[in-house]
């Protein structure tokens, strides 16, 4: 197959809000050993898009400077040492950046196949929140049925997955959002609860339930000191971003004393083996959920890749359920 050697794109001019997006005309990538290059039909969005956006988060050096940590397409080329992907292929994939372009670059390892029964729209939102939410969730904060569960942003396209996943596990399952409409919408995707964090407190209704045996944290700030006060004994809490910032003061002879676990990580600069551990523990265990109609993809809106800016005006709005799209030109 012959490729074009240019392709559209939509670069960060500068840092800054959203409108420093704009389309650029930049060289079509070429396959690496192990890698593929994927022609998408859509990319998602989300929030490490935003941050580095504005400058305050860096791409790995090896990564492209383009935004995009998601996708899904047709395998279109490879590099030596590619062994499980024929030209071809449709695949979805977690990307170390690039994916506001048609063409992006990625390890073979870190793409899967489409989940039964979706479409190429639906499998682009997939990638980036189920690596994030199984290893942080699972893989790291050992959730296990039965458990009480909390997440918040449960509204967000990471929440949605964790409340759906959760309550796949077997969980008791619980979120937090800004609207009464969120909410309703969360727990019809299975939490037993959502709270409406502009009315009510979640560590005060933590303490009607027994307190939470895992936390599942995008917000940081002042709810660090309240997470922990919302932990039951032996609780674990997950931070996976900070919102509201990474500073604050905690008393930790309360986590000695109630024997509580306080961890986290950030998917993006982990190793290329790390990341394909995550995905084969993607495809063993969620594409099942997908299949049995246990987990479904929650899609707010969709935007040309032109409207990137207005793709992440939606996004920092906070006004989405679910998750933003970006349908690439063919």
């Amino acid at each position: 197959m012959t490729l074009s050697t240019s392709m559209l794109a939509m670069e960060i001019s500068a840092p800054g809000g959203p409108d420093v997006l704009v389309p650029a005309s930049l060289p079509v990538p070429v396959p690496g050993h192990g890698q593929i290059i994927i022609h998408l039909a859509y990319a998602g969005v989300n929030r490490p898009d935003a941050l580095q956006r504005a400058g305050s988060y860096a791409p790995p050096a090896s990564a492209s400077p383009l935004p995009g940590l998601e996708g899904a397409g047709t395998v279109v080329a490879m590099g030596p040492g590619v062994s499980r992907w024929q030209i071809g292929d449709k695949v979805c994939a977690l990307l170390p950046g690039g994916g506001y372009a048609e063409y992006v670059a990625c390890n073979e390892s870190h793409a899967l196949p489409i989940p039964e029964g979706l479409s190429l729209r639906e499998a682009a939102c997939l990638p980036e929140t189920c690596f994030t939410v199984w290893s942080n969730m699972v893989m790291r904060g050992r959730l296990k049925a039965g458990e009480r569960f909390l997440v918040h942003g449960g509204s967000s396209g990471i929440g949605t997955t964790a409340v759906q996943i959760a309550a796949a596990l077997g969980a008791r399952v619980f979120a937090t959002a800004g609207s009464d409409e969120k909410c309703r919408a969360v727990e019809a995707l299975g939490a037993e609860a959502c709270f409406n964090y502009k009315s009510s407190d979640f560590s005060e209704e933590a303490k009607k339930l027994g307190g939470f045996d895992l936390i599942l944290d995008m917000v940081g700030g002042p709810y660090l000191p309240r997470n922990v006060r919302a932990l039951c004994d032996d609780g674990r809490l997950v931070q996976i971003a900070f919102l509201q910032g990474p500073k604050v003061e905690l008393n930790f002879a309360e986590m000695m004393m109630r024997r509580l676990t306080l961890t986290g990580s950030t998917l993006r600069p982990q190793s290329d083996a790390a990341k394909a551990a995550i995905a084969h523990q993607v495809e063993t265990h969620i594409w099942p959920m997908i299949a049995a109609g246990s987990f479904r993809v929650v899609i707010d809106s969709e935007y040309a890749l032109t409207e990137a800016p207005a793709a992440h005006w939606r996004m920092e709005s906070s006004g989405h359920i679910g998750k933003i799209v970006m349908k690439i030109p063919d």
